[in-house]
């Protein structure tokens, strides 16, 4: 395929930003996927959404059924997928329509002429034909016949007419391969391996991109091609990989590195099950995996595997957190290690499963009945979905405390390049059981606590001589026999919130170039990337800004009310209707400002960047 590559007239481009878009039926997440693995190769930076619907098949041909996938790829380092896309390939008049309000001016449009029929026109809305009543004009339209020319160059392998349809997504892949200069072999092997039992489907797409690439060389609508140089990036093995993926991957090694076997509690529900389907892989490094009738059954396993001795953990969303409370009050109570992952999507209720928010923030710190505290974390990327899993499982280890884990479904599905590390990289989080009496008198208290870390021993059952009594009720300090003395009850509460507060957590590093900023941007979780992005362009710019990001949210880093009090003005986006900026309020009487988006999409850089000028410039 590479034999006349040089061709045409070749042009180097700093970033290119590219979305997929079609029917959920049109392998657009394969099609991106492919795309996406073929540029890490190449060493550029990535950053990707996708972004589909909840319904297993949405209606073809409508708005609420349009899938796509948006991949932001660059010669330097990237923190977003990108605001607008240079390119869009539409595969029919309902993906155009979703779209096309997203992209500049200028933007190329790849359109499937062979959808635009006027039923599929009408089905959407569109009173005449966009590609000819001239409401295209500011854009590069690129009208090709994706489906019947997929069918012809299928037609001598006798593929089924509709076998041969749906690989007009590989021809979309191969046109854009040979459009932006990728590699193409390792798809060659992927599709091998996809339909490694139907060797005419195998056939059929590698014909597919074939002929994409091919015209892509031949026609003359693309008289260029576009080359993106890799990315300076630290020496060393990357991958490119999700947010569930380096979560799963993370528990994997926190199991490792605690020598305690890991296991998984989980009900399927989106768009926290591709944790479970990873873990799944891994029973080689002693993960079970028990995927259970209920959340509630879930969580309760995953309670009596830590009961156990194991590092229990279960996955979810905020429905499920809902559900799973009363066993987490119940960890609370025993005191015992417990990773609750949530993957947040846009609630309340069922809501939008496949979109993304970050509302559960109140529940995670509050969401249960008495006194209940643990410890909240957030990863803020893809790859840093890896460390908070270890961090997550070190905290609930140390400290005997559930902790919950907030990703979203932004960072959850989206991808980026992931440097391995090192095993000897990774902390050493291993866990002394107590396997003999702990007081002078020759006994086994079970609330006896480390006077550092206020965590109380665990025992694993069976041990001779260290039965104790288990259960929800109210332990009495020292014994855990059941107590009702008031005075007993204030210190027990009182000493599990200050076990919280003992958890020793990083201070919270500033990024602030020329230590004059008089503007602070403070975020948590997956609005890093953002952020990031909209107060690197201010600086650019010479407007000084300062950002500050939290990864630990209970408890909050020890230096955060200094940090907070060196600033005019403290400015926290969310994307939720102001949840931590209610608890910066509250507990350190600072006057931040909420800026607060709730649609289901993540920021964009542009947004941000726009209201943080604003108040720079204005106050």
């Amino acid at each position: 395929m590479s034999a006349s590559a040089g061709a045409k007239r070749v042009e180097q481009l700093d970033r290119v930003v590219i979305r997929f878009a079609g029917d959920s039926g049109d392998g657009m997440q394969l099609t991106g996927d492919r795309f996406t693995s073929e540029t890490a190769q190449l060493g550029n930076d990535i950053s990707t959404l996708p972004n589909f619907p909840a319904e297993i098949r949405a209606p073809a041909g409508t708005l609420p059924g349009v899938s796509s996938f948006q991949v932001h790829f660059a010669d330097y380092d990237i923190l977003t997928p990108g605001d607008s896309p240079h390119v869009l390939v539409a595969m029919n008049p309902a993906a155009l329509k979703a779209n096309l309000s997203d992209l500049p001016a200028g933007a190329d449009i790849i359109v499937n002429t062979d959808e635009f029929t006027k039923r599929s026109l009408a089905k959407v809305g569109y009173a005449a034909n966009p590609l000819e009543d001239g409401s295209l004009a500011e854009y590069a339209v690129h009208p090709v016949a994706l489906t019947s020319m997929t069918v012809g160059a299928l037609a001598e392998l006798g593929v089924a007419k509709k076998d041969a349809e749906r690989a007009k997504n590989m021809f979309a892949l191969g046109l854009l391969s040979w459009m932006y200069s990728r590699p193409f072999e390792s798809t060659l092997r992927f599709l091998e391996t996809k339909f490694a039992k139907r060797p005419d489907l195998v056939a059929a797409n590698k014909a597919a991109f074939q002929a994409g690439w091919n015209f892509g060389e031949t026609t003359e609508d693309f008289a260029v091609r576009y080359e993106v140089k890799p990315a300076r990036m630290q020496p060393g093995t990357y991958r490119n990989i999700t947010g569930n993926q380096a979560l799963a991957l993370g528990l994997v090694a926190a199991s490792v590195r605690s020598k305690l076997p890991l296991f998984l509690g989980a009900y399927p529900i989106t768009p926290a099950s591709d944790i479970l389907h990873e873990l799944s892989k891994h029973k080689k490094f002693g993960v079970t995996t028990m995927q259970a009738e209920d959340e509630i059954a879930a969580i309760g396993a995953a309670l009596g595997a830590s009961y156990g001795g194991a590092l229990g953990v279960t996955t979810t969303s905020g429905p499920g957190v809902a559900l799973k409370g009363e066993t987490i009050s119940l960890a609370i109570a025993l005191e015992l290690p417990l990773v609750i992952v949530d993957v947040q999507r846009a609630g309340p209720s069922t809501g939008m499963p496949t979109k993304t928010e970050q509302a559960d923030l109140n529940m995670a710190l509050y969401g249960r009945h008495g006194e209940a505290p643990l410890a909240v974390i957030a990863p803020k990327s893809p790859s840093d979905c890896f460390h908070a899993a270890i961090e997550a499982a070190r905290i609930a280890l140390k400290y005997r405390t559930p902790v919950i884990l907030l990703s979203d479904n932004y960072v959850a599905n989206g991808s980026e390049p992931w440097l391995l590390p090192s095993s000897d990289e990774l902390p050493d989080i291993s866990v002394e059981f107590t396997t003999g009496p702990n007081d002078a008198d020759g006994r086994f208290l079970p609330y006896l606590r480390d006077p550092e870390t206020l965590a109380r021993p665990w025992a694993v059952p069976g041990t001779a001589g260290l039965e104790h009594r288990i259960g929800g009720l109210e332990k009495a300090d020292k014994t855990g026999d059941i107590s009702y003395d008031p005075a007993n009850h204030e210190h027990m509460v009182r000493t599990r919130a200050a076990r919280i507060e003992a958890i020793e957590v990083p201070e919270l590093e500033v990024e602030d170039a020329d230590e004059n900023a008089r503007v602070l941007v403070l975020g948590w979780g997956s609005t890093y990337g953002p952020i990031g992005a909209a107060c690197r362009a201010l600086r650019q710019r010479g407007l000084p800004i300062a950002q500050a990001h939290l990864r630990h949210l209970a408890p909050l880093p020890a230096n955060l009310g200094e940090v907070l009090a060196a600033y005019d003005k403290v400015v926290i986006p969310e994307m939720n209707l102001g949840q931590l900026a209610h608890v910066i309020r509250a507990k350190y009487l600072v006057d931040a400002v909420p800026f607060n988006q709730v649609s289901g999409l993540p920021f964009t850089a542009a947004t941000l960047e726009s209201m943080l000028e604003d108040v720079v410039k204005n106050g």
